[in-house]
C-alpha cells in the first residue's frame, strides 16, 4: 500500500486528491479544490496573466504543505488546457517547480479524455451499451463515447467554460442573442462529435464532475435528497431543463441564492449549461448520470490496476 497525491491543475480549479493505493483499488483520504482561475483574462489570447500565476504558485505551495503533512511519497501533477496552450505555460511550470519541487506533467487532450473515461468507469457501472461521457473544463471539453470495457471514440475540444464565458457572455443575465451566438459557434466546432453520436447512438449522457456536480447538488436540495460524497450522484434531464431555464434569466447575485450553488461555479455555469443544452438538442438522450469522479480518480484507477 502506498500514499499518492494527484494534482489536477485545471483552467478554473486546482484539485488535490490524496489516496491510499493498493492492488485491489484505492481509498481517498483527502480532497481539496481551489478556484485558481488561471485562465481568467488570458485564455483566448494564449497567455496566463501575472495575477493568475501568483494564485497558482500560492495554491501549489499550500498543496505541497498538505502533501508533506500527510506523509505522501508520490506526487503526480497534471497540467491541462490553459497550461498546455499558453505561450508562457513552461515558465509557469518552471516557477511552480522552483518553489515547490513539484514537477508538472503537461498532458494532451487525448490523454485527458483517457483519464476522464477511467474515472467515470470507476464511479459508474457503464454496462455494454455506449454512453457519452462529457467533462466541461475551463479551457477544454472532453467527450468520450465508450462502455464498461473500452473507449469507442474520444476527443478534446478547446471550447471550455472560461473560453465561452469571455467570448460570448458580455451581459448578466446572458442575452438571448449571446446564447444563439454560442450555439452557432458550438455547432460549428462540434461537427466531429455529432457524426460519432449518429454512428454509436449513445442513449446515456454521463456528466463528469465540475458543473455536473453542482447541478446534481441543486437537484438534491430541491428534492430533499441528502447530498453525499458518492461516486455517482442523482440527476435527470427534466431537472436539467428546469435549472437551465432559471439560470438564463438570473444574474450572478440571484444565481448565488440558489441552494447548492457554489461560488467557484457561479460565473461559468451559464455557458456550461448552454453547452449541455446544445448537446441535448443535437442528440436524443434518455438519461443523464453524474460521475463525481473525473481526471484525478482516473489517474488513481490507472495506477491501482
Amino acid at each position: 500500500m502506498k500514499r499518492v497525491a494527484i494534482i489536477d491543475m485545471g483552467t478554473n480549479t486546482f484539485h488535490l486528491l490524496i489516496a491510499e493505493v493498493r492492488p485491489s483499488g484505492f481509498s481517498i483520504v483527502h480532497r481539496e479544490k481551489v478556484p485558481v482561475k488561471i485562465g481568467v483574462g488570458g485564455i483566448n489570447q494564449g497567455i496566463i496573466l501575472h495575477e493568475a500565476i501568483e494564485r497558482a504558485v500560492k495554491t501549489m505551495c499550500s498543496f505541497k504543505k498538505t502533501i508533506s503533512e500527510a506523509g505522501t511519497a508520490t506526487v503526480l501533477a497534471f497540467g491541462t488546457s490553459a497550461l498546455r496552450n499558453a505561450k508562457n505555460g513552461a515558465e509557469v511550470i518552471a516557477r511552480i517547480e522552483s518553489e515547490t519541487s513539484i514537477q508538472t506533467r503537461l498532458i494532451t487532450g487525448h490523454e485527458e479524455a483517457e483519464f476522464i473515461y477511467q474515472g467515470a468507469r470507476a464511479a459508474i457501472a457503464l454496462g455494454q451499451a455506449p454512453s457519452l461521457i462529457m467533462d466541461i473544463g475551463g479551457g477544454s471539453v472532453e467527450f468520450i463515447i465508450g462502455n464498461q470495457d473500452k473507449i469507442l471514440w474520444s476527443r478534446s475540444f478547446e471550447i471550455g467554460g472560461q473560453r465561452l464565458l469571455e467570448r460570448f457572455q458580455k451581459h448578466d443575465p446572458i442575452l438571448p442573442e449571446e446564447v444563439n451566438s454560442l450555439f452557432t459557434y458550438v455547432d460549428s466546432e462540434l461537427s466531429p462529435l455529432i457524426e460519432q453520436l449518429k454512428k454509436h447512438q449513445p442513449k446515456t449522457l454521463v456528466g463528469s464532475s465540475g458543473t455536473f456536480d453542482t447541478l446534481s447538488e441543486i437537484y438534491c436540495f430541491r428534492n430533499d435528497i441528502p447530498v453525499t460524497e458518492t461516486p455517482e450522484t442523482p440527476f435527470s434531464i427534466k431537472a436539467f431543463d428546469e435549472i437551465y431555464e432559471e439560470l438564463l434569466i438570473k444574474d450572478r447575485a440571484a444565481r448565488m441564492q440558489i441552494p447548492g450553488m457554489i461560488e467557484m461555479r457561479v460565473d461559468m455555469i451559464v455557458v456550461a449549461c448552454c453547452l449541455i443544452k446544445y448537446l441535448l438538442h443535437a442528440h436524443k438522450f434518455d438519461t443523464i448520470r453524474v460521475s463525481s469522479y473525473s481526471l484525478k480518480e482516473g489517474v488513481l484507477a490507472t495506477i491501482s490496476n
